[in-house]
């Protein structure tokens, strides 16, 4: 969940391109006991060149529960967005109402990956190691100017 938004629910521009292009602060809980780790993963899945990759962050500790605005967790590794670089990109569609999906996972191992992966490097590499997801969906539709 977020205290910035609701499942399904406008993400504040704040949080967009548009506004300070910073993360939203999110929290988690109940995660399993048997966690070695947290990723998370957050796409646009109507954009018209595919998904379009916002933010990757694995080797979370899965006693974290949450993480604050503008700030990934200590400890995790960030990877390569969309955008063609590492950290946080906020929702910035051309046109109409999008979708961004915060993918949560939880592993049952850390995971050894570098910080110039990519979404679908992460996505083969915790194949087989999720042993539970969350998931929370906020909406943007980007004023045209």
């Amino acid at each position: 969940m977020s205290p910035a938004f609701e499942n399904n629910a406008n993400i504040p521009l704040k949080y967009t391109c548009d506004g300070e292009n910073i993360n939203p602060p999110l929290q988690f809980g109940d995660v399993p006991e048997s966690a070695r780790s947290l990723v998370l993963i957050v796409d646009d899945p109507d954009a018209v060149t595919g998904t379009w990759i916002h933010w990757t962050v694995w080797n979370i500790n899965p006693k974290t529960s949450e993480i604050k605005e503008n700030s990934a967790p200590a400890g995790s590794v960030q990877g390569i967005t969309s955008f063609g670089s590492s950290g946080y990109g906020g929702p910035c569609p051309p046109a109409g109402t999008h979708r961004y999906f915060f993918k949560l996972y939880a592993l049952d191992a850390k995971i050894d990956l570098s910080s110039d992966a990519k979404a679908g490097d992460l996505m083969r590499t915790i194949d087989g190691l999720i042993i539970d997801k969350a998931e929370l969906v906020g909406l943007y539709t980007r004023s045209q100017k």
